[in-house]
């Protein structure tokens, strides 16, 4: 196994626990926030709070899994014009924009967000509103590192075609 398959595939599986594992536990402080509303007339302040930042971890770093596929939703009317090497040239250049994105956008935007909002508490949970955020910019460093290993994939069967 090279290394891009090596990485694609640590990530992969690690990704699929960690969201997988959020997912469970959405269910299960769901149900805790059910019951103790509906059941014992107390509702848990905690678990919404919780319920909603994990939400958004689980969605970010899904997210990144999904691009790291190939799998994202994409409007490809033009793409699917082209053949041949014209449509690897044109999926080349669309990695490199959505890598030069995250890197901005997700990668130094979420830094400098998490930075200026680490003073900040969250209402119930009393974390610092940065370690919220810092999802921000680990999707960006996650999707760049994807797109990297997509675009070595799509450089090496371009490569591979034109000989």
């Amino acid at each position: 196994m090279n290394g891009i398959k090596k990485i694609r595939s640590v990530l992969d599986k690690s990704l699929s626990v960690i969201c997988s594992a959020m997912f469970a536990a959405i269910v299960c402080i769901g149900t805790y926030q059910i019951v103790t509303r509906y059941l014992f007339n107390s509702p848990s302040t905690v678990s919404e709070e919780l319920l909603t930042y994990t939400f958004a971890w689980m969605a970010l770093l899904v997210s990144a899994l999904v691009f790291g596929k190939r799998e994202h939703l994409r409007v490809s009317v033009f793409a699917d014009r082209l053949q041949g090497q014209e449509r690897k040239w044109l999926e080349i250049c669309i990695e490199i924009m959505v890598v030069a994105v995250a890197l901005v956008v997700l990668l130094y935007g979420g830094l400098t967000i998490m930075e200026l909002t680490m003073s900040q508490k969250t209402a119930s949970l009393g974390i610092p509103m940065g370690a919220v955020y810092a999802v921000v910019p680990l999707t960006g460093m996650l999707i760049s590192i994807y797109g990297v290993c997509n675009i070595m994939d799509l450089w090496k069967e371009n490569m591979q075609g034109s000989r």
